[in-house]
């Protein structure tokens, strides 16, 4: 099983997960974080770090599969384009917001890069 970062954490954004990552496959774009699923060892730390249960495994029950699927491929061409994350930084200031707004994806998503290390 394979990690993953959904659309909840765009524009939250808590960046606890990276810094637990024992393979440092996060990815830092402008809004949102992703994880490589081709670096992710599957190990799990990374899920109860998200204060917004915004990671899950790719084959989370009651999940689509088709909406996994296009959270695996969301994930790996962003980690493809975005700088590598490792060290936690503070979430925005107005990340309490965002918590449970829905469809952020089309919305607010972003192939913008972030700043990465």
């Amino acid at each position: 099983m394979t990690y993953l970062v959904t659309e909840e954490c765009i524009n939250c954004k808590h960046m606890t997960c990276v810094s637990v990552c024992p393979v440092d496959c996060f990815y830092e774009g402008a809004n949102m974080l992703v994880i490589n699923p081709e670096e992710c060892i599957d190990c799990g730390v990374c899920v109860p770090e998200c204060p917004v249960d915004a990671i899950i495994g790719d084959n989370e029950p009651g999940w689509d599969p088709n909406r996994i699927e296009a959270i695996t491929i969301h994930n790996q061409k962003m980690s493809d384009m975005w700088p590598n994350i490792t060290e936690a930084r503070d979430p925005p200031e107005d990340h309490e917001e965002w918590f449970g707004v829905k469809d952020k994806m089309e919305k607010y998503g972003s192939e913008e890069p972030g700043l990465g290390d």
